[in-house]
């Protein structure tokens, strides 16, 4: 949850892009080592679901990878409220 959570925090929502930045941001943590697996799963609008499973062929250098997190991960995670109060103005 936290790479989806931190994507969500950094980015916004940007819909079906939003698995490949959790992916970055999962190798930029180097969390990916050479024959871990990694189930990336999409919800779509409707019914739709989509899913595929990833095995990494070798492991991820953060330092040596092109990545949208590269130059700030290290001030993630973040803490982000689950629940936000709502100001009423009143």
């Amino acid at each position: 949850m936290e790479p989806s959570r931190m994507t969500l925090n950094r980015f916004g929502n940007t819909s079906s892009s939003s698995l490949w930045y959790e992916l970055a941001y999962t190798e930029a943590k180097g969390r990916i080592k050479k024959g871990d697996r990694t189930w990336q799963i999409a919800f779509g609008s409707g019914f739709k679901c989509n899913s595929a499973v990833w095995r990494a062929l070798k492991t991820i250098d953060p330092v040596k990878e092109k990545s949208p997190w590269v130059d700030e991960i290290d001030e993630f995670p973040v803490h982000v409220p689950k629940v936000s109060a709502i100001n009423l103005g009143g």
